[in-house]
């Protein structure tokens, strides 16, 4: 199942029923789990871990080095989990040492064509990078996060779970949970609804995070009396649970 094209290092660790496409080059130290499928003409290179059941389309790049000027040719680490779909073109580089050496993506997760991921990133699990979304160096993406097209994240950005960025969207701070943003820079715009729907959580569920929403972005309150609020509404409402701990750790502040 590697096509004859292809170029394999002998160091490289192939598990069973791994599909290796035309003219594809996989690199030393590379490591690539059971029914993964890599297409052609695509690389992947370093130390790179990839789970079971990935597919890496077409001219993808995984496991290159980071686009960092302090990046002196350490070995460091790309981890990918179990099904994920990396999509035509898209990239995504290993850590660096000032960076904790690895960059992270965890299950379920769908990069479109074009999408890039920088070094030391952190992906949860069942988030979407549409295409040509980028995220800059030591973002943390949370679990179901949704990146619309050409959505840019500065680095050391996080954004919460259950998040959703409009088409173009332009981040240069974190995003709670829940929370959709739109523009240039991005602003809030709402909770994300829908999305919160499609994941079965209730009305009564929506309703009080909309509550804790309102008492965030449209209360006129500092930003550490609205997280104090949200607290209080949490000792009863675990559902906002997320958001409060995200207020508490963030470090860039967030979008308002």
């Amino acid at each position: 199942m590697i096509h004859p094209t292809a170029v394999v290092d002998p160091s490289a660790q192939l598990d069973e029923d791994v599909h290796i496409g035309p003219y594809a080059i996989i690199g030393a130290d590379v490591s690539v789990g059971r029914g993964t499928r890599i297409g052609p003409h695509a690389i992947v290179k370093g130390r790179t871990q990839i789970g079971q059941h990935n597919q890496v389309f077409q001219f993808a790049s995984v496991g290159e080095d980071p686009q960092d000027k302090k990046y002196g040719g350490e070995p460091t680490a790309l981890t990918l989990g179990d099904r994920n779909v990396i999509r035509e073109s898209a990239t995504i580089h290993r850590g660096t040492v000032q960076g904790g050496g690895e960059t992270r993506i965890g299950n379920d997760n769908l990069f479109m064509a074009y999408t890039h991921v920088a070094h030391d990133c952190i992906i949860g699990d069942q988030v979407i990078m549409a295409n040509a979304a980028s995220l800059g160096g030591h973002v943390v993406i949370e679990d179901w996060a949704i990146l619309g097209g050409f959505t840019i994240i500065h680095q050391f950005c996080r954004i919460g779970a259950h998040s959703f960025s409009a088409m173009g969207s332009v981040v240069g701070k974190d995003v709670p949970p829940y929370v959709t943003i739109d523009g240039h820079p991005a602003v809030p715009r709402g909770i994300n609804s829908e999305g919160l729907k499609r994941r079965a959580f209730s009305s009564e569920q929506i309703s009080v995070i909309r509550r804790a929403y309102r008492l965030l972005y449209l209360s006129n309150l500092k930003l550490e009396d609205a997280t104090q609020a949200i607290a209080e509404l949490a000792k009863t409402q675990s559902v906002v649970e997320p958001i409060v701990a995200f207020l508490r750790a963030s470090a860039r502040s967030i979008v308002r």
